[in-house]
């Protein structure tokens, strides 16, 4: 691999004006192919073949009206009054025909018919029910269903409008996620001291996540991509896009600083760290296409849409990156009184030579201080609760969330999320008769069961077979009691049906989101397996050790328990949850897990081979065990400092975000790259090499020969050339030819 990419290297080096052409044309083409079709984003989660999601589109069939995605009017009238005087009763009614004609509306439901009205008369609760599922839901429609609230609000009447409906309409990314970009920025030009070396980085990662995203937004149209997956890709794009740029680019400066010619720099510099970068790349994009076990559409694209900008950064530091090396030529050279030059000149141990003698010194006391302080952290995580938000999570201000508030003091949680009962009497026994009868029981038996605040009669279809009940849970949408709820109500299900041939399936938004859920919850041990599993088989190819991959498995489970500690503590318990922005304390998005594990898994292995490979060269080349720690880790300290400090600041810049499923995800990403980087992989992996010696890499005869040898640290390069042939090169560059 080394030897390839240094060919890479110097190819894309000499032909720069050839590949800055290519990157060029492929950003116009693709970006002029999305101004011309547009995006077509899908916020939809489901499980196709999951029972909520059967019964909800067999209930398109037979009722439109009710299979589709649901709306909520809420009416509050002055205090001291009621919502029967006339002129109050007259707003309402005429909000409520109004809504009745806005489009895409299939039915209005009054709040008399279902009994939504408080005891004092104040408050009532309409459903609007639409024929189309909400991502079909236009954005016109929904501002045309606010504006029908109009006419009651001039009768004297508070409104708000909100449901289902109003649920996750896209992710909108401000300036204020630009604030990451600046600090990377900051943190590049005080590692680099120049402003030209500095933007490198900035302009590669900005160009392929410019190619990747534009040709993500093409691909909408081809498969169901949702806003989520966008920004999840936006965020590794920008954050491994300026990472591995910086790899290659640090090691590039550094040997332009002791004399090495230009060109040649480039070659090695790809061959070297660009051999780690391309390895990293790897896991990372193994990673997130493992996301595809988890067997849920909606997650798999997610975790292709990271891969494929993944894989475009690496093309960018690959090539792009060597391109740009060209045009800069000498230019990139440190002078000789700068930081770096001092740097490479000084027999003065850096910061990083520093801490790296002070965690070894007394090996066995850093390991058991890091590990203890990475257990603590965990404690919260034991209390993780996972769902898919609702309208609870939504902004403070918004009608949505001003609806949702307004509903659970005035009737209780369930009435935002409530579940639809599909009754499929086709082959009850006693016919027709003995359906009514038995469904007649069936909401009398439900009403009785734990957590059911109100059930509503069955109603007919246009199927002569099929009737719906509305059940309304005494718990939030995302509660646990909810969840438990409809497992309870299927285990009555099956009783029913065994006993008179009802089919009863519990559906609706609230039902296929446990279905999710659930299945998240049940997917998260086989998908942590397989990514501890791809760790311990790469990093045992990569470094023929049986130590390292095995310490760097228990590393990323010990950050990844911390993250999720941290996520606890935060949006459960509500730690700086003032500070963040965290509106609502609760549950966190079901899918954060998975996704936290397969980006924090590619991202820990990239922090991984560049401290370990540094140490493994020089034990390599015949030095003692701890001496070869010492030598080899501080050069990777500098730069793996400055590639955390700017991940954690893309991902903190995404924690700005009003979003409930963007928001913890990049809390989470950004704390576990802090945890992972700084306690693990600077502390806690050189204490651990110098506390097993020569041990830490030790493999049995029988498994190295199976064992393909990958060189990533460049010793299959050739030699230097001479220092004349040199010179001539680099005084060819230095003309511009």
């Amino acid at each position: 691999m080394a030897s390839l990419l240094y060919r890479l290297g110097r190819f894309s080096f000499r032909r720069r004006r050839l590949l800055l052409s290519i990157w060029l044309a492929a950003l116009a083409a693709i970006v002029a192919g999305f101004g011309v079709a547009g995006s077509a984003l899908d916020e939809q989660f489901s499980i196709p073949g999951s029972q909520s999601q059967q019964a909800l589109d067999r209930l398109k069939e037979v009722e439109p009206a009710a299979g589709g995605v649901s709306g909520q009017i809420v009416f509050t009238a002055p205090p001291g009054h009621r919502l029967s005087e006339r002129t109050y009763a007259a707003g309402m009614q005429a909000t409520l025909r109004e809504a009745a004609h806005a489009p895409q509306v299939g039915a209005v439901i009054p709040p008399q018919k279902t009994g939504t009205v408080t005891p004092d008369g104040r408050t009532a609760l309409a459903q609007v029910q639409y024929a189309v599922s909400a991502p079909a839901v236009k954005t016109s429609s929904l501002d045309a269903l606010r504006d029908t609230a109009e006419p009651a609000e001039k009768a004297g009447l508070t409104t708000h409008v909100g449901g289902a409906v109003f649920g996750t309409r896209g992710v909108q990314i401000g300036s204020t996620e630009v604030i990451g970009v600046v600090v990377a920025l900051v943190v590049l030009v005080i590692t680099f001291g120049s402003l030209l070396a500095a933007g490198m980085p900035l302009v590669t990662a900005i160009g392929g996540l410019a190619v990747a995203l534009s040709g993500l937004m093409l691909l909408t149209h081809v498969f169901s991509i949702s806003s989520t997956a966008i920004t999840l890709a936006v965020m590794l794009g920008l954050a491994v896009g300026i990472d591995y740029t910086l790899f290659i680019l640090s090691r590039h400066r550094s040997q332009l600083a002791r004399g090495m010619e230009v060109e040649e720099s480039a070659g090695r510099a790809l061959g070297t760290a660009g051999s780690a970068v391309v390895f990293a790349g790897l896991t990372v994009v193994v990673a997130l296409a493992g996301l595809s076990v988890v067997g849920i559409p909606f997650l798999t694209v997610m975790g292709l849409s990271g891969a494929v900008t993944v894989v475009v950064a690496v093309l960018a530091a690959t090539t792009l990156l060597p391109a740009l090396l060209g045009f800069a030529g000498r230019r990139l050279v440190p002078k000789p009184t700068s930081r770096a030059a001092r740097r490479e000149r000084s027999d003065r141990p850096a910061m990083g030579a520093r801490w790296i003698r002070a965690t070894t010194r007394r090996p066995l006391v850093t390991v058991l201080a890091g590990v203890a302080a990475l257990v603590v952290l965990a404690i919260p995580a034991r209390e993780l609760q996972l769902a898919l938000p609702d309208n609870g999570s939504a902004p403070q201000g918004s009608t949505q969330r001003e609806a949702y508030d307004t509903v659970s003091d005035a009737f209780g949680p369930g009435f935002n999320g409530p579940l639809l009962i599909l009754a499929d009497t086709a082959h009850a026994r006693g016919g027709a008769r003995g359906a009514r009868s038995e469904l007649t029981q069936v909401a009398s038996d439900l009403k009785k069961l734990p957590g059911v605040a109100a059930v509503t009669p069955p109603q007919p279809t246009s199927s002569r077979t099929d009737q719906v009940l509305q059940l309304v849970p005494a718990t939030a949408p995302d509660a646990q009691g909810t969840q438990d709820l409809v497992h309870s109500v299927r285990d009555y299900a099956d009783g029913v049906r065994d006993r008179s041939g009802v089919s009863l399936a519990v559906t609706g938004t609230t039902a296929v989101n446990v279905d999710v859920s659930s299945k998240l919850s049940a997917s998260l041990v086989p998908f942590a397996a397989v990514v501890v599993g791809l760790c311990l088989i790469i990093l045992l190819i990569v470094f023929r050790s049986l130590v390292v991959p095995l310490k760097a498995t228990i590393g990323f489970l010990l950050s990844v328990a911390a993250a999720f500690g941290a996520v606890v503590a935060v949006f459960q318990w509500g730690w700086l949850a003032d500070v963040l922005g965290v509106t609502r304390t609760g549950p966190v998005v079901s899918f954060l897990p998975v996704i936290l594990m397969a980006v924090l898994f590619g991202l820990a292995m990239d922090y991984e081979v560049f401290v370990v490979a540094g140490i493994h060269e020089e034990y390599a080349h015949g030095g003692d065990a701890k001496e070869a720690i010492r030598r080899g880790a501080p050069g990777a300290f500098r730069v793996v400092t400055a590639a955390a400090l700017i991940m954690i600041a893309v991902f903190a810049g995404f924690v700005t975000l009003d979003d409930a499923i963007v928001k913890p995800i990049a809390f989470a990403l950004a704390f576990g790259v802090l945890v992972d980087a700084f306690v693990v992989r600077m502390t806690l992996v050189p204490a651990v090499l110098a506390l097993v010696g020569r041990a830490a890499w030790w493999l049995p005869k029988w498994l190295a020969r199976i064992l393909p040898t990958v060189d990533i640290e460049g010793r299959g390069l050739p030699p230097l050339a001479a220092d004349g042939a040199a010179d001539g090169r680099e005084r060819e560059v230095s003309r511009g030819r």
